[in-house]
């Protein structure tokens, strides 16, 4: 576990109290194994990012996304890093931009279930403003796209996301529905 509750309470302390919110959602095994890989020394986290830049959000699409369908970049800190700079270097990583952090929006408690098996997962979603950058990702595993959004188009994308089998997308959209009101 990297991020610690020390860490968090630094966060809230400098970008206020988030929400709170806690999500079940049921994965296949494909899906489960593919959670329990990206737990490499014990990741349960992810940092989710709203990235404003004037009335837009910066958005990614994986490569395996359909068409039409985007989110808010997130990623994990590494063992020992700091929140502020392990977030900001996942934000250039998946989408070539700085970031200025403004508010804590939302911390959740996620539970992935495979028949008997679970994975406790936490998410730790901030709106930050865009400070520069040119959308030049570095990340082309994970990232096929960047672009600019507006927060009309995030009710299409988590139709899309609802749309498909996918648990961990069907969560993506309960972040971006409970997000939308808060930014």
């Amino acid at each position: 576990m990297f991020v610690t509750e020390d860490m968090v309470l630094a966060m809230m302390a400098a970008y206020g109290r988030p929400r709170t919110a806690t999500f079940e959602f049921p994965v296949d095994q494909t899906e489960y194994r593919r959670i329990v890989n990206s737990q490499k020394d014990g990741r349960n986290h992810d940092v989710t990012l709203y990235i404003r830049k004037g009335d837009k959000v910066v958005v990614i699409a994986k490569p395996f996304y359909p068409p039409g369908l985007y989110r808010a970049p997130s990623g994990g800190l590494h063992p020992g890093e700091d929140f502020r700079i392990g977030a900001a270097r996942e934000a250039m990583e998946e989408t070539g931009c700085e970031i200025e952090f403004e508010k804590f929006l939302l911390r959740t408690e996620v539970c992935f279930v495979c028949g008997d098996d679970r994975i406790n997962w936490r998410s730790f979603v901030f709106k930050t403003g865009y400070a520069g950058g040119d959308f030049e990702f570095t990340d082309k595993r994970e990232i096929k796209e960047v672009r600019l959004a507006s927060l009309d188009e995030f009710s299409s994308f988590s139709k899309i996301m609802r749309a498909s089998k996918i648990g961990g997308l069907h969560y993506r959209a309960a972040l971006h529905d409970s997000v939308k009101n808060l930014l």
